[in-house]
């Protein structure tokens, strides 16, 4: 048994992390009948007094509405999450991640007013970092050109013709972040 557990690595701490926590908050979730999600894990307008105002600001990337919620973001986030992980380094993904939920947040908040969860806008902003880990010497790779024009413009489509309860703005918004962090690291 010692060998097969020696057997695993850890291999990227902020990502696993990310993904084993917001498993765990879906499980309690489902044993509280949605409230965990209600008041902890979920962003909308609320009171500027109310301290958890502001966890939800960052707590909503954690909460999903269900399994396959999670697993549709978590399947990109374990793709592709590693590979950024390793190329910026564990703290500075950490940030980008905190970050990207805070603008999501803000965003939703003063142009939105849904509630919303999940960590699609983080899913995006790897995406979109994954896409431009080659940028090198001010040359854009054809690839990131690709990734926005399928996927961002798409949500931008979607964002104004669809109303299906999905936040389109935060994959916009998780995008432009991976745009953004994509050329201040690179």
């Amino acid at each position: 048994m010692k060998d097969l557990l020696n057997s695993f690595s850890y291999n990227s701490i902020v990502i696993l992390s990310y993904f084993f926590l917001s498993l765990i908050i879906l499980g309690i979730n489902y044993l509280t009948h949605d409230k965990l999600n209600k008041y902890l894990f979920s962003n909308y307008v609320s009171a500027p007094w109310n301290p958890l105002t502001y966890f939800r600001l960052f707590s909503h990337s954690l909460g999903h509405e269900n399994f396959e919620h999670l697993m549709n973001n978590f399947v990109y986030i374990l793709l592709v999450g590693p590979m950024i992980e390793e190329k910026y380094g564990s703290i500075n993904l950490l940030i980008m991640i905190l970050i990207t939920s805070l603008v999501c947040s803000l965003i939703n908040i003063i142009f939105v007013r849904n509630r919303i969860l999940g960590s699609s806008g983080i899913t995006f902003m790897l995406i979109v970092l994954s896409s431009a880990v080659n940028l090198v010497n001010g040359k854009i790779p054809i690839t990131l050109i690709l990734i926005l024009l399928f996927h961002v413009i798409e949500e931008v489509i979607k964002a104004f013709r669809k109303n299906d309860h999905i936040s389109h703005i935060s994959h916009i918004v998780g995008a432009c972040c991976g745009i953004i962090f994509s050329f201040y690291f690179k």
